[in-house]
């Protein structure tokens, strides 16, 4: 975060740390430029919390300029010495970085050599150094020098008590900064919760540019210095929807959005009549070249990869067409079949996870066209996706994904029911079936959040569990492999999702008395074959919990425990049953102590390798 102004910018700095925490959470720290012209700050290892403490504490700091930081360690474990910001040898430039500098030994064995001191291990503090090996008094232009020498995806943000009129930040890859505009004032932060408070006019920082800030206005360039113009966007997200607003957790709040989110991410693409309008979405794909598509290849990493193989089992059903899913961080070096034939959906919540990024880069580079689901305008991947379907979400703080994951799946939904009208590969009244059971979608949803208390008791009795399988067939084992992730995410409990017809090939060895199964077991066309793998469970002794259709009787006599939700369309089902999988998660987690919304080892959005 920085901020330039003539108010302090110290409490903007941590208030705006404080809504960027979900990002990182090992260390935290703040420089200014005091009214003395010194450049001073304070570092903490742990939660911003610790940081607020010093200040309060006998490190009291003012001043109209100033950068902060949260941090997600990579190179040096968390610690005071290796927190942010970084100084150069003479106390004039303080740097905070997100990302990755790739080529640091090779720079830092330089610096060295030239007789500079370090203080830290992290890769962040070469570029301070750097920065002062270049500077001559134009801070811009030694930034500018800097980045042609280093190698990596980064964010950068400089301040010089040298130049106490500008801040100066540099991007390369995917690691996202927004600049937002005041009057008078300015503020530049790696996500848009973080200035939402103080402006919605915000410009995103692209690849290979660099921001020189004034309070008065910002001057955007390339690498080599040409000027770039660009209008502002303006941010149409509620301040209160980057605040808890009387729940716990963020997450459970983020939980308890999902009715609004479907609806939103549903409006004006599913008519009366059950039609899906896609068309501006779409961008450059046009209907001719979706009508020759050969096959399709997914990718994304974690609760998106998890939505994106939903996506998959619709598109099979209804499109009928090879369909591929790789995770993102394999698809680089997995030597993915692609070619101008083919389509390829990437899905991001951030729009800017670096390895979905550089999996769309390869399938552009093979001369694929590329949709993009994602929920922030702006991102890294809508700049580089020829479609975009936005999941219309709002912030979400909670580190583990719950709305993303539904309106995912969701925006899959409707373009699964786009492509098969198009292409003719599906009865004209099953499509309109489908769509018209969105619609029901979100009092379904609200339907399952009720049954909240009664999750909770359930989950009293499996928070001491060491370890939780969760089960599912055709369309719901995404929906085991959500859960599992969602239950290992919060808790730290050991979870694991599973084909359930794949039991028998040996995960079953595990099951005993205290191996709890939670089974995904509605109706559609392998709730039969389920309700035998639930036997087989119960017959090894195992706690079964199970997902099912209300008022179904058979199932409550194969299971210790169900979570009832409403019947709704098989291919609909998956949005519905994760829910309750959520919720558990959430309840199990809480019951603990975990912090919920900050989860150990864990960030928000993924900007390195």
């Amino acid at each position: 975060m920085g901020y330039i102004g003539k108010r302090d910018s110290v409490p903007i700095i941590m208030d705006a740390l404080r809504r960027l925490e979900y990002r990182g959470y090992d260390s935290a720290g703040i420089a200014v430029i005091d009214a003395g012209g010194t450049l001073a700050g304070s570092k903490a290892e742990g939660k911003l919390s610790r940081l607020a403490e010093r200040l309060n504490n006998g490190e009291a700091l003012s001043g109209v300029v100033g950068v902060g930081h949260t941090r997600w360690a990579t190179h040096g474990a968390p610690s005071d010495a290796n927190a942010h910001p970084h100084l150069d040898c003479g106390g004039r430039i303080a740097v905070v970085h997100n990302g990755i500098i790739e080529n640091y030994a090779a720079l830092r064995a330089r610096l060295l050599e030239l007789g500079h001191v370090f203080s830290s291990e992290t890769d962040t503090e070469v570029l301070a150094h750097l920065i002062e090996l270049h500077y001559d008094g134009d801070l811009e232009a030694a930034v500018r020098r800097t980045v042609h020498e280093v190698r990596g995806a980064y964010a950068l943000g400089v301040i010089s008590s040298d130049d106490p009129d500008h801040l100066v930040f540099a991007r390369n890859g995917a690691s996202p900064l927004v600049l937002g505009i005041g009057e008078g004032e300015m503020y530049v932060a790696s996500d848009t919760p973080a200035i939402l408070p103080y402006t919605r006019r915000e410009i995103v920082l692209q690849e290979g540019e660099i921001a020189v800030v004034a309070r008065d206005g910002i001057r955007l360039t390339d690498y080599a210095g040409s000027l770039i113009a660009r209008d502002p966007i303006t941010i149409t997200w509620d301040p209160g929807s980057a605040e808890k607003t009387g729940y716990k957790h963020f997450m459970l709040k983020e939980i308890f959005e999902q009715p609004h989110v479907i609806k939103e991410t549903l409006s004006g693409r599913v008519d009366d009549l059950g039609n899906v309008h896609l068309g501006a979405d779409l961008g450059t794909i046009i209907p001719e070249r979706l009508r020759t598509i050969s096959k399709i290849a997914i990718t994304g990493c974690g609760t998106a990869y998890h939505a994106g193989m939903v996506g998959m089992y619709l598109l099979r059903s209804l499109v009928r067409l090879p369909v591929e899913m790789e995770l993102a961080s394999e698809f680089r070096y997995g030597d993915p079949v692609i070619d101008p034939t083919a389509l390829v959906i990437a899905m991001s919540q951030s729009g800017e996870t670096a390895d979905t990024i550089e999996a769309v880069r390869i399938a552009k580079a093979a001369g694929s066209d590329v949709l993009g689901i994602c929920n922030v305008l702006g991102s890294h991947l809508t700049r580089l996706a020829d479609g975009m379907l936005y999941t219309r979400g709002g912030p979400e703080i909670g580190v583990a994904a719950t709305k993303t994951y539904v309106s995912q799946v969701t925006a899959m939904t409707l373009f699964a029911l786009y492509l098969a009208h198009l292409r003719g590969t599906a009865d004209e009244r099953r499509l309109r079936e489908i769509a018209d059971g969105t619609k029901l979608l979100p009092a379904a949803v609200d339907v399952v959040l009720n049954t909240s208390d009664e999750i909770r008791r359930v989950a009293r009795k499996l928070r001491k569990a060491q370890s939780v399988l969760f089960i599912g067939r055709y369309v719901n084992f995404p929906t085991a492999l959500e859960g599992a992730l969602k239950l290992k995410e919060i808790s730290y409990i050991h979870a694991e999702g599973y084909p359930a017809g794949e039991m028998k090939h040996g995960p079953i060895a595990l099951l005993d008395s205290g191996v709890p199964v939670v089974g995904i077991a509605t109706e559609d066309r392998v709730r039969e074959k389920m309700i035998s793998n639930l036997m087989e469970c119960r017959a090894r002794e195992a706690p079964v919990i199970v997902v099912a259709n209300r008022g179904d009787e058979e199932i409550r006599s194969v299971s210790d425990h169900v979570f009832e939700v409403p019947k709704v369309d098989e291919l609909l089902s998956p949005i519905v049953n994760v829910i309750p999988l959520q919720l558990l998660a959430y309840h199990i987690a809480d019951m603990e102590g975990k912090d919920v919304d900050q989860p150990r080892n864990l960030a928000k959005t993924v900007t390195v390798e």
